[in-house]
């Protein structure tokens, strides 16, 4: 039985310096006054086997139980027990009875609780606990008497004289630890109700799964069989697109002629342009010359205007003198008949007079006759007015383009102005000018047929131009037709290729998946889904136009990197597995897998149990990839 030999003290209530006490053979006693510290040695051994009752321990917290300091020393912030024990007849539990001395620490830092320590060593407050049960001591022990103790035992209920009874006999410990075992009992059928649960539950997974996987069986079945009529539709398909792209490509064809042809009509037009082009200087002077022309014409215009206001003028004149004269031969006829007496001098006048009459007649048929020209002239200047009107509205916009001809137009005026009495000259100067006019309607003439011709040329050559963009969007959405057939048939070839491979001779019947003979330990079912992914459900059928062929073994295999342990240990399935399976490891964690995927040779790939793939190219997929 172990034996208490020394109680240690520092910082623990009123004990603020480090305090030993020894407990020799016999009995040891603490004697003092009221207030002494008697009472905080037995909470002291309280407190170090474990009681976790601040109650108990006369405080409201756990941190009472350290040095809260005086007026004269200040508070501490640690407290800390020491007992020490004699194992020498290892009768302490298993854990500890290697010791001949036990050593038992308990220590508490102001706000971080407190922690236990045997020999040096951190322990459980339950260690602890049932280290001084086991010695029929501890916290709760009814060896620690306190007051009205005594009387609390011998008026006991016969179930706490039985719990003392137990702690003299030194059992104690084994009901702690009966009662936990207990609570793990419970736990473990807990458990074991849930683990029932959970197979029921996986049952009813697993015969869902079989299901699936008829029904996945089915599924492919029949898709193969989509697959063989959709290879006859493309086949079909294939043929159809080679008839159209031989129809696109003689199309193309006949429009590369039709953009040949329309090309060569284009260049002729343009040809034509050029020529006309090069005519248009030419042309262009002419019109100048007769733009130089009209304007002659139109000063010559301006002038007549003049030369008919001063007719007009003239003819006023003669006919005001035509009145004066008829009034004075009026008033010689009164003086006729009133001067009777002055006859021969009215005779004398009267001869003056009809002498002055006759001239006067004269003068008066000089001056019809100059009216009758000034009309005739003044019509038919009006006449040539409104013509040159007309030709000055046609040619108004060139006349910026004459100014040269300034000098000439002077000069003219110069003359005009001279012959403006002589109205016949001025007619054959005026008839004299038509000339130019017959010259510029001729060069109009030439220069309309010229803009006609050169308007028809650019007409043909809009028209050509038109064709031909219209010709080459023609051949741009030919080619890319083409392309597009090219792009379509190439396609199709190759889904005939692969069609016709799948309907080799010997492909009729269903065979099942190679997974279907595979069988895998409990555990590393994820492993081998992510070492083979879709290959497993691939048939061991030669007759399959996909299959799985049984080949010899490598002798010997090549060796797998150091750490990683090859998954055929764990699979079983038919032979022609066997060189796949032989050159997959499994490895411990992502890490192994990570460092080991640089040393794998070619075909060679590892990993983990969760599903984490490593492949010998460097191919890598997570354990939460999807397979």
């Amino acid at each position: 039985m172990v034996q208490f030999t020394k109680l240690r003290l520092a910082g623990f209530k009123s004990f603020v310096d480090p305090t030993e006490v020894l407990v020799e053979p016999g009995v040891t006693g603490i004697v003092g006054p009221n207030g002494c510290g008697k009472s905080n040695l037995v909470e002291a051994l309280r407190w170090v086997m474990g009681e976790n009752s601040a109650k108990r321990m006369r405080g409201g917290e756990m941190d009472d139980v350290i040095f809260s300091g005086t007026a004269t020393r200040p508070a501490r912030n640690l407290a800390e027990v020491t007992i020490v024990l004699n194992n020498d007849d290892r009768t302490a539990p298993a854990m500890f009875n290697d010791y001949d001395t036990i050593e038992v620490v308990r220590r508490i830092e102001r706000g971080s609780g407190s922690t236990f320590r045997v020999n040096g060593t951190e322990v459980r407050a339950r260690d602890v606990q049932l280290l001084f049960a086991d010695a029929a001591s501890g916290a709760h022990s009814t060896a620690l008497v306190s007051q009205g103790r005594i009387g609390s035992l011998i008026n006991a209920k016969p179930t706490t004289r039985r719990a003392l009874l137990e702690e003299a006999a030194g059992i104690t410990g084994l009901h702690t630890r009966r009662h936990e075992a207990e609570l793990r009992l419970r736990a473990a059928e807990t458990n074991l109700e849930r683990l029932d649960d959970v197979i029921t539950a996986l049952e009813a997974q697993l015969h869902g799964l079989k299901k699936q996987a008829r029904q996945a069986t089915r599924y492919r079945n029949i898709a193969d069989q989509i697959r063989r009529s959709e290879a006859v539709a493309l086949h079909l398909e294939a043929e159809a697109a080679k008839n159209v792209l031989k129809q696109a490509r003689d199309h193309f064809s006949e429009i590369e002629r039709e953009v040949a042809k329309l090309t060569e009509h284009a260049a002729g037009r343009a040809s034509e342009q050029a020529n006309v082009a090069a005519e248009l200087p030419e042309l262009r002077n002419h019109e100048a010359a007769a733009a130089a022309a009209l304007q002659r014409l139109l000063v010559d215009r301006d002038n007549l205007a003049r030369e008919e206001a001063q007719a007009t003028a003239a003819k006023a004149q003669a006919e005001e003198r035509l009145v004066q004269l008829e009034g004075d031969r009026a008033r010689a006829h009164a003086m006729l008949e009133d001067a009777t007496a002055a006859q021969e001098r009215l005779d004398q006048e009267r001869a003056r007079l009809e002498s002055a009459a006759a001239d006067e007649a004269e003068t008066a048929r000089a001056a019809e006759e100059a009216r009758d020209n000034a009309l005739w002239v003044a019509n038919e200047l009006e006449g040539q007015l409104n013509s040159l009107a007309e030709r000055l509205a046609a040619d108004e916009a060139r006349a910026g383009a004459l100014e040269r001809n300034t000098a000439e137009l002077g000069a003219r005026l110069e003359r005009l102005r001279e012959q403006a009495g002589e109205v016949t000259r001025q007619r054959e100067g005026l008839g004299a000018e038509h000339v130019p006019d017959a010259r510029l309607g001729e060069i109009r003439s030439e220069a309309e047929a010229a803009e006609a011709a050169l308007e028809r040329a650019r007409a043909e050559a809009d028209a050509a131009e038109t064709a031909l963009t219209r010709a080459q969007a023609d051949e741009i959405a030919a080619r890319e037709d083409l392309q597009q057939s090219e792009a379509a048939r190439a396609k199709l070839e190759a889904e005939a290729t692969a069609l016709t491979a799948l309907l080799e001779p010997g492909d009729s019947g269903d065979w099942p998946p190679l997974v279907d003979r595979v069988t895998v330990e409990p555990g590393y079912e994820a492993a081998l889904g992510a070492a083979l992914g879709d290959d497993i459900s691939v048939p061991a059928e030669t007759a399959a136009p996909v299959h799985w062929a049984t080949l010899p073994q490598y002798e010997p295999p090549p060796p797998l990197p150091q750490g990683a342990e090859p998954l055929n240990r764990f699979v079983q399935g038919p032979d022609a597995l066997a060189r796949r399976l032989s050159q997959i490891g499994l490895v411990a964690d992502t890490a192994t897998g990570a460092r080991l995927q640089g040393e794998l040779r070619p075909g060679q790939r590892v990993v983990t149990k969760d599903g984490a793939l490593w492949r010998w190219d460097g191919f890598t997929a997570t354990a939460d990839a999807r397979t």
